[in-house]
């Protein structure tokens, strides 16, 4: 049976996933509301919906309060690579704790089903491997890293208490590594590092001696998995791992992306940074169970699209 259109307000819509998302959600046949402050998310990343009817731009920070009339509400907004969240940290934590208390307080007031994009950083640098969702994790509260972590970790113990006590009806996800077009060239994380740097021929930087490990999503099927939890059965709230169980080292990643690009690179090494995981890995049991998903795009694959993306981007950003 096809679901009726819903008008859907998406925070943080003009980000990288965000942006993915609000596509999605258009190509569904819904009206969506993209809020964004453009901190890190940029117009170009919307520029194509602009001029679409049933899509609309709202500049607004989150820590402030919204009103809008809205059925779902997606609760994407805030910076999510080190660089950009160790920027302001004091904002960071903000954005986390009172963007989910006025977003939760929207959703209780419309009674709005409202999902929460948490992340793989609430288990921190784990001593559980692969980690699953019962895993409450090893988590620095005073490391340079703290203000994103602990503020989503925050967020989600807002989600549940909301839940528990004003019956809102909440979804959870927490999101592992997930890179593809849209990217920030800027942003420190290592997909658009590494192809940047190949890009240009630059060396290529590894943080500590790269045999640390991630797992890597790619934007489609992690937008996919979003929209299934969302729309799954009511009671199912989570939290749940949304990531690839792939599990590659930094340096396997490196040479991918070297032989991809064809670049002439070295690889330089510096130093890992405080509180950098070794190892970070999904266990997507629930996923698979509770939604019927699990990755199908594989990294090569993953990363000739991405290459792509930021080829063109490059290009025209450095003409001749």
């Amino acid at each position: 049976m096809k679901r009726a259109r819903a008008r859907v307000l998406v925070t943080g819509g003009a980000g990288f996933l965000g942006s993915h998302l609000c596509d999605r959600l258009i190509a569904d046949g819904n009206d969506v509301i993209c809020v964004d402050n453009f901190f890190t998310g940029t117009k170009d990343n919307i520029a194509h919906l602009l001029g679409h009817p049933r899509f609309e731009l709202l500049r607004h920070d989150v820590t402030f309060p919204l009103y809008v009339e809205v059925d779902e509400i997606y609760n994407l907004a805030c910076p999510a690579s080190p660089v950009h969240y160790q920027n302001d940290p004091v904002q960071t934590t903000k954005t986390s704790v009172h963007g989910a208390i006025n977003m939760l307080g929207l959703a209780k007031r419309l009674r709005a089903r409202i999902f929460q994009a948490s992340t793989s950083e609430v288990y921190g640098d784990p001593d559980q491997h692969p980690q699953s969702e019962d895993y409450r994790g090893n988590v620095n509260p005073i490391g340079p890293r703290a203000c994103y972590d602990e503020g989503k970790r925050c967020a989600e113990t807002l989600f549940f208490d909301y839940h528990r006590q004003h019956g809102v009806d909440i979804r959870v996800a927490r999101i592992f590594n997930t890179y593809g077009p849209r990217m920030h060239p800027n942003d420190g994380r290592v997909v658009s590092n590494f192809i940047v740097q190949a890009l240009r021929n630059a060396p290529i930087t590894i943080q500590g001696d790269g045999r640390q490990t991630r797992s890597f999503c790619y934007v489609d099927d992690l937008i996919d998995a979003i929209v299934r939890l969302m729309q799954a059965p009511e009671g199912t709230t989570g939290p749940v791992n949304l990531g690839n169980p792939g599990e590659f080292t930094i340096r396997e990643l490196a040479d991918q992306v070297i032989g991809l690009t064809g670049s002439r690179s070295e690889l330089v090494y510096r130093p890992l940074p405080v509180d950098d995981p070794m190892q970070r890995c999904p266990d997507i049991t629930r996923a698979r169970t509770l939604l019927g998903w699990e990755p199908r795009v594989p990294l090569r694959e993953g990363l000739e699209r991405t290459i792509r993306y930021f080829a063109t981007l490059l290009a025209e950003a450095e003409p001749g």
